[in-house]
Formats: C-alpha cells, structure tokens, sequence
C-alpha cells in the first residue's frame, strides 16, 4: 500500500511539473531573448593608442674629422657629459708641425715687411732730398736764365746751370722710382703674410678637429671604437667614422605609430600617457609635439613617398609625444606605448559600441530577408547595380501592453570611448535598448517579441 501510494503521488507531481512546464515554454515562444543596457549620461574618453620608443630630442653621432689613430678616450658608454668637454684625440703630429711651420713663417713674414717698411722710409727720405736739390738747381738755373739774357755770364756757365737742373729732375724721377717699388715690396710681403696667415687658420682647424668636445650637456650612448684604432673622415654611420653618439636626456621623446584611420582625430598638444615595457606600473605624462604627415608602410617602415612598389597595405604615420618630467632611468630605445587622449566629454548621453546596427528601410520589414532585400538586380541573375548603404541606429525595446517588441531608431554619434560611443540625437536618458547577443542583433527587425536575458550576462561577468 505504501508503495503504490508513493507511486501515485510521484506521477501527480511529475504531472504538475509537465504542464507547468508546456505552459512557460507555451508562454515563451514567439519570443526572442536579448541583452538590453540603458541609455544613461557619463563621462567619455576617446583615446587612440600607438607603439614606439623612447628617444632622445636632441642627439648627434659625433664623427671623427681627422684621419689617424685614436691616441684617448676620455670618456666610456654611460657617461654624462658637459658642453665643450673633451671627448676623444685623434694623433696629431703632422697637423701640429704643419702649425708650427705656418706660425714661423708668419715671423719671417712679419720680419720681411719690417724690412721693406724702412727701405720704404729710406725711399721716402731719398725723394725729399732729391726734391729739395731739385728746387735749389731750379732756382740757381732761373738766375743764369737771367743773366744770361743779360749777357753777364758766359754761355758756358749757363749751360752748367741748365746740366744741374736737369740731372736733378732724373735724380728726383729715380728717387721717386725707388720709393714705388719699396711701397710695392711692402705691399707685397703683406700678402704674403695674409696668405700664411690664412694657411695657420686652416692648419690650426686641422689641429683642432684632432680633438674631438661635446657640443650639449648629455649622455654617451654608445660607443662603436676604441683606443688605438685608426678612424677616417667619411659618410655618417659608416664603419670607422663614427667615435660615440652623444644623446641630450633633458628632452626625452616617444617616437610611435599610429594607424591611418586614428591620426586624423590627432593633434598638437593633445595629452598623452605613456607606458614603458621596462618599467611596468609606471605612467609617464606627455603631450603631442609633431603629427607626421608622411604615410609609412608598416611592413617595410619607408615612407610612402619613398616607396617604389603600388601594392596597397596597411599604412601608419609617426606622432612624436614629448614627455613632461622624464626620470632618469629612461634610455633610449625602450619599447614604448602612448595613449593620446583626442577628446573628452563631460556628461553626455552614451550606448554600448556593440549596440550600433545598420539597417534600410526595407530590412526592417518582418519579411525581410537582410541579404536581397537591398539589392536592385538586373533580370539574368547580375550582381545588384545599386546598394542603399541603410541607416546607423539602435534597436529600442518598446512597450506594447504587457509585450517588449524591438523598434530601429536612427542615431548620431560623436566620440568613441573604450566601451561606448556617444549619442548625440535619436535617444533619450532612460531609453532601453538591444545590446546583444550578435547573432541575433545582426538580423533582428523591427516589431520583433522580446524578452529580457540579462541575468544569464550578468552571471557570466561575475563569473569571469
């Protein structure tokens, strides 16, 4: 008896659970399960991300520019440096004694003019003299003129007078000779002396490029010779010409790239915030100083500009973020990754980004199927000759007496944060929307039965 009446209450309650059962599945069907958000005002974000690395401003690879064997280093990878230092010598035998030769040639210039200068002064003196015997001989000869008219000297004595006179004019004309060609000897040794002069300043500027200073306070980042090789004078960065490179740490930079769909919404002096692989946990301010306007390829790094291949790919440009209070352990080369803050807005109406669909007018229809409807196909099976490219909206859930059913409103957007994008016509605060799943957000049409399922996403979030 006790058995069969544990059976008999058994099947009346498995009865019971059966048809409560089909009546929720009755009750539920026709019904499509979505996730809903509500539309709500905050703050929002829009930041665009870009990898790189540090930097210096200012840096110099500092060449050698003199041909010769490095006699010291006076300085090592590491250290810091003061403007005018020295950094390095190069041997410097031959350019000193070409110094030294030049400086004493000099001396014997200046002796040579020295020289000519009293020759000229000898010159000068010889001119007056004849000058002055000149003039006595004119006068004494104007007297013979007129006694000789006179007739109270003798022919001869007259014609003594008129020798003198004339001696003393080639006499006057030689001194005179003498004196230009003295003045031509000093002008002379002048240049001569202008010449060696112009010789000791290049022989001293080949004395000098044997050293090699710092031109900036900075730091000695690298270091590609040694003490004892020979270095040439030659390109940049080539083997043997390159003593040390010499950053400025004052200035530091992140050099990164940004894809070409996000460096339109960069620009000067936008704030950024930089992150360093070596130093996690760390954040470093900054704030965009240059924006490239050269497109890069990402595959080969050249400027487009550059390039000698048409193949299309995926391209990036160069943003230079200085950072505000650099600390000392940053060193160039450190894999870097900036987050430049475009825009910011305060209080504003946002949606979730994954609640935005596009949809025409005619996919919309219950009917609707969304991958023919749009399309205008000519009679023998052509693809469409026009698309319309639908409308951005979102999908409201609407009251209808006890019933949600979906109902697509157009939207306007204006800046994207990390999750969500701001709306800026369409919805009010409050309004209730379909955020998901995808599968049925890409399909869903209006006047669609729906029915909550946020518990199931809410679970899963804590969960995870």
């Amino acid at each position: 008896m006790k058995l069969k009446k544990i059976l008999i209450i058994s099947g009346v309650v498995l009865v019971a659970a059966g048809v409560t059962t089909f009546t929720i599945v009755r009750a539920q069907s026709g019904y499509t399960k979505v996730l809903t958000a509500k539309v709500v005002h905050e703050n929002l974000v829009s930041i665009v991300s870009g990898t790189g690395q540090i930097k210096p401003k200012t840096y110099v690879n500092i060449g050698a520019t003199s041909f010769g064997r490095i006699t010291h280093l006076y300085v090592k990878e590491g250290d810091r440096v003061k403007k005018g230092q020295v950094l390095a010598t190069v041997e410097s035998v031959q350019a000193k004694a070409g110094v030294d030769a030049q400086e004493a040639s000099i001396r014997s210039a200046d002796t040579d003019i020295s020289s000519y200068l009293a020759a000229e002064k000898t010159a000068e003196a010889t001119v007056d003299h004849s000058q002055a015997d000149l003039n006595q001989k004119l006068l004494d000869w104007q007297r013979a003129q007129a006694l000789y008219k006179a007739e109270l000297i003798a022919k001869s004595e007259y014609d003594s007078k008129k020798a003198a006179y004339d001696t003393d004019v080639a006499t006057l004309a030689q001194s005179k000779a003498a004196l230009v060609q003295a003045r031509a000897q000093t002008a002379s040794a002048r240049g001569k002396l202008g010449t060696a002069q112009a010789t000791l300043t290049s022989n001293i500027d080949a004395l000098n490029k044997t050293v090699s200073t710092a031109p900036f306070d900075g730091l000695v980042t690298n270091m590609p010779v040694r003490e004892g090789e020979t270095v040439v004078v030659g390109i940049q960065n080539a083997e043997g010409s390159t003593l040390m490179t010499l950053a400025d740490l004052s200035v530091i930079t992140a050099d990164v790239k940004v894809d070409e769909t996000d460096i339109v919404n960069v620009a000067m002096g936008q704030p950024v915030e930089v992150s360093v692989d070596a130093l996690p946990g760390k954040v470093f301010p900054g704030k965009v100083t240059e924006v490239g306007d050269q497109a890069i390829l990402r595959s080969t790094g050249i400027a487009t500009s550059q390039s000698t291949t048409g193949t299309e790919e995926a391209k990036d440009f160069k943003v230079v973020v200085t950072l505000t209070n650099p600390p000392p352990e940053l060193r160039a080369g450190l894999s870097a990754t900036a987050k430049i803050t475009t825009a910011r807005r305060q209080n504003v109406l946002a949606i979730p980004i994954q609640a935005l669909a596009m949809r025409t007018a005619a996919s919309l229809k219950p009917n609707a199927s969304m991958q023919t409807v749009n399309a205008a196909s000519t009679g023998d099976g052509a693809p469409p000759v026009s698309q319309d490219p639908g409308t951005q909206g979102v999908f409201v859930l609407r009251s209808h007496g006890s019933k949600l059913e979906s109902q697509f409103v157009p939207v306007t957007t204006g800046i994207t944060g990390t999750t969500d994008i701001e709306v800026t016509s369409g919805l009010q605060a409050g309004d209730e929307i379909v955020i998901g799943p995808y599968k049925v957000l890409r399909t869903l049409k209006n006047d669609v039965k729906l029915k909550r399922d946020n518990a199931a996403a809410t679970q899963e979030s804590e969960s995870s």
